[in-house]
């Protein structure tokens, strides 16, 4: 049975999916919040809704990208914080997935909605 951490994860998840799928900078950085660091899949730190809207606003305008999330894993740290992890893989020009990476999220509590406060993804290929 999923417990509150799982329902959290799965709403942001949800939410950042069908933002994804129409590469929705507005949708998308309004899932975060005012103060999130975000490593996505270029060396840069983007910081807060700006540098988010930002990144998704410098995504090539993909037909029809989708991602599925998988090996998802929530933990409550808080009443305020949740700590997701999980595989990320990014449908960008048909069927076989483009790219996959580990993610993970801190999403906290804010303004009275989830909010992602950290995203960082990173190569599922070992480094060392």
């Amino acid at each position: 049975m999923p417990d509150e951490s799982d329902e959290v994860a799965s709403a942001v998840i949800a939410r950042w999916s069908a933002g994804f799928s129409r590469l929705d900078a507005n949708a998308l950085s309004a899932l975060y919040s005012k103060s999130a660091f975000f490593f996505g899949s270029n060396p840069t730190l983007y910081r807060g809704r700006d540098g988010v809207k930002a990144y998704f606003d410098g995504l090539p305008r993909w037909h029809a990208p989708r991602v599925q999330f998988s090996d998802v894993r929530a933990e409550r740290v808080n009443a305020d914080l949740v700590n997701v992890a999980g595989i990320a893989s990014f449908f960008l020009d048909g069927d076989a997935p483009s790219l996959a990476v580990k993610i993970t999220w801190v999403i906290t509590r804010e303004d009275g909605d989830w909010k992602i406060v950290c995203h960082h993804v990173s190569s599922q290929t070992p480094l060392i």
